[in-house]
């Protein structure tokens, strides 16, 4: 047991002078995918539910593609299959940025949370209370203050439990990133696993650190709930 804590102890990703365990791999992971899927969620969720069809299909589509496909398959794709295309060898910058599994990681997670989430989001602005909308356009309220001040903030706190499912399930998510020999916290238990041969601890200490961050997850939205849907 003890020679296992000093694997896990010794195993990092080591890139651009810095050192990264394999928690802090993950994190970084989750941390990066959720905002960045977050952040891209709100305008696609707002297109999503705008009612014109110019809008509407090709967030429809591109929320199709990455719900109806497995993450594991996006990954292949991003880092097995656009490697391979010309115009990315022809690129310096597509060349640096597919060549690198974390990146190719990273991106596949941020499009497939992305998709998920504008999907809850939009169901949270159709759920949007009628007589609220109503109001606020009887005041003058353009789309924009609509939006701003009446819809998003109302949609975004209902949301909470089902954006909260959405992000331990990145978390869990990331445990992909082993097959793009990115150095999480599933890899390095492979590789301690690989060179004490006890599979049981090694991976058994990789599901308690999973354990661990859900549950600061888990406590951090029942806080989030707690502050914004009291009133519910």
């Amino acid at each position: 047991m003890i020679d296992i804590m000093q694997q896990y102890g010794e195993a990092y990703l080591w890139t651009d002078g810095f050192h990264y365990t394999g928690v802090s791999v993950t994190l970084m992971l989750l941390v990066t995918s959720v905002v960045i899927g977050f952040v891209l969620s709100i305008p696609l969720a707002i297109a999503r539910t705008s009612g014109r069809r110019s809008y509407v299909y090709p967030v429809w589509v591109f929320s199709f593609l990455f719900r109806g496909t497995p993450l594991y398959v996006q990954l292949l794709v991003f880092y097995s299959g656009v490697y391979t295309l010309e115009f990315v060898h022809s690129s310096d910058f597509l060349n640096w940025f597919f060549r690198s599994g974390y990146y190719c990681m990273l991106l596949a997670l941020v499009l497939n949370t992305c998709a998920y989430t504008t999907e809850i989001f939009a169901g949270a602005i159709r759920e949007t209370d009628k007589g609220e909308i109503e109001a606020a356009r009887a005041y003058g309220f353009s789309n924009w203050k609509l939006y701003s001040k009446v819809i998003l903030p109302s949609a975004l706190r209902r949301a909470i439990p089902s954006y909260s499912n959405e992000v331990i399930l990145v978390l869990h998510a990331t445990s992909l990133a082993f097959t793009a020999t990115v150095p999480d916290i599933l890899k390095i238990a492979r590789d301690v696993n690989s060179a004490t041969y006890q599979s049981f601890f090694a991976f058994g200490i990789a599901a308690i650190l999973y354990l661990i961050i859900s549950f600061f997850l888990v406590a951090i939205f029942r806080r989030a709930e707690q502050k914004w849907l009291k009133h519910l």
